[in-house]
């Protein structure tokens, strides 16, 4: 792959900042290059005062739209390309974004249906180990239809696991999201699923496969796997 106009991935994100951060990462870890001039130039605009997502829908919060699209406008400012969001509650907006710009946005949906695809290719009940925004609005099965029968967490892991992990993730105790995010796992073992979707950036940061019986699908990693492939097509396509 040659460094001749390689298309800048522009980065939506700061929800939360310790997932972006690790987003970046995994982007560079998905480019096969072997040296710095290979790697496709990236804009992370982390800003994480957008208001909080799950505060717009069930609490009547500030709405967060006008936030993340000055964000894309920045985005194309600095000569974006396409665009990859990493936190899986903000693809509830996803149309309403994409609208916002010509650039293509990536789905984090549809990066995961890829991995499970290639990584487990016979599956077919998925569970899904999110926040309730995901949970709730269906930002896998809306995007995915049934192309699997997806698995959310309970209510009851949702609101005594799962979001108290999330939270002391976000609040940088890793140890706690940690022992909290292995308990809604074995709850959800339970559903006897093909797989787990890491359905929430945040889960990642404290979960490897390592930590789970059945294969795990890391939504982070995908999205950064697609995003790459994404941008070498745009490549490639630029060249003929």
């Amino acid at each position: 792959m040659t460094n001749t106009a390689l298309p800048r991935i522009g980065i939506l994100g700061g929800m939360g900042p310790l997932a972006s951060a690790e987003f970046v990462v995994k982007l560079v870890q998905a480019t096969p290059a072997s040296c710095d001039q290979q790697h496709f130039p990236t804009t992370l605009d982390s800003s994480p005062q957008i208001p909080d997502r799950p505060a717009s829908i069930y609490r009547g919060g500030p709405d967060p739209m006008p936030a993340m699209t000055e964000v894309i406008r920045r985005l194309e400012a600095a000569g974006c390309a396409l665009i990859a969001m990493p936190c899986n509650t903000v693809h509830h907006w996803y149309d309403a974004l994409a609208a916002q710009t010509t650039l293509p946005i990536v789905h984090i949906a549809d990066a995961v249906a890829a991995r499970l695809r290639v990584q487990v290719p016979g599956a077919r009940r998925v569970g899904v180990l999110g926040g309730a925004v995901t949970s709730d609005m269906g930002v896998y099965s809306r995007r995915l239809g049934d192309a699997w029968e997806w698995i959310y967490a309970s209510d009851h892991s949702l609101q005594t696991m799962v979001l108290p992990a999330i939270a002391a993730v976000k609040a940088g105790d890793l140890a706690t999201g940690r022992r909290l995010f292995l308990q809604a796992v074995q709850e959800m073992l339970e559903h006897r699923p093909d797989a787990i979707v890491l359905g929430c950036t945040e889960i990642p940061v404290v979960l490897t496969q390592a930590d789970v019986a059945v294969p795990v699908i890391d939504s982070t990693e995908a999205l950064a796997l697609h995003t790459v492939a994404t941008a070498r097509a745009m490549h490639t396509a630029d060249r003929t």
